[in-house]
């Protein structure tokens, strides 16, 4: 847990210690601190401020994923801009949520990022990738309008198991359409999916 704001910071601390399934192994109020302790505890998210003292969340994000991959960071601000969103994707966040955010909100936002997925705030989703459903010929090859579909529905948090259930289709189908945006994109993974698809990376 990374954030300047002690009151903030101890009363998620809190919250989340009340969590069966969930322990917070640190809670720092700085950039450098949330860099150092990332590294050595390798926790498997990191709640990350962006406004801080010191070190700056974007830039702390950028570290922790250059020296700790494994490391899932997770956005939690009150700055909803944007060039802030497209940003911290780029640095390598799984996802990006505000602090206005419902308890059940944040909840579901740190276990789809503690899983491998990637997890957007309302409306996020849509700005990240206005224009994913128009076919794209930049890359690998283009995708289809499904394929298309598929890698939104992604980037708005949805499991492979509830897209599935929201296009009507089996769960392999999701996962070959999955297999082949990654191919055409030409990346790692979902993130980088959808910042390809903006050229942001």
């Amino acid at each position: 847990m990374v954030d300047d704001h002690t009151l903030f910071r101890d009363g998620l601390t809190g919250l989340l210690g009340t969590v069966p399934d969930m322990e917070v192994v640190a809670s720092v109020e700085d950039g450098e601190a949330a860099v150092r302790a990332a590294v050595d505890l390798v926790p498997d998210v990191v709640l990350m401020d962006l406004n801080m003292q010191g070190l700056p969340g974007l830039e702390a994000t950028r570290h922790i994923v250059a020296q700790a991959p494994t490391v899932a960071v997770l956005i939690l601000t009150m700055v909803d801009d944007d060039d802030s969103v497209l940003a911290a994707l780029k640095v390598g966040a799984r996802g990006y949520l505000l602090k206005g955010a419902v308890q059940e909100e944040v909840l579901a936002a740190i276990r789809a990022v503690a899983s491998g997925g990637a997890i957007f705030g309302p409306g996020v989703a849509e700005r990240v990738l206005s224009g994913a459903r128009a076919p794209d010929h930049r890359y690998g090859g283009q995708l289809t309008d499904r394929e298309a579909e598929v890698l939104s529905l992604i980037a708005a948090g949805r499991s492979n198991s509830e897209i599935a259930r929201e296009l009507r289709v089996s769960l392999k189908t999701v996962q070959n359409h999955v297999s082949h945006v990654l191919t055409k994109m030409q990346v790692r993974d979902r993130t980088q999916a959808a910042l390809r698809l903006r050229g942001l990376s």
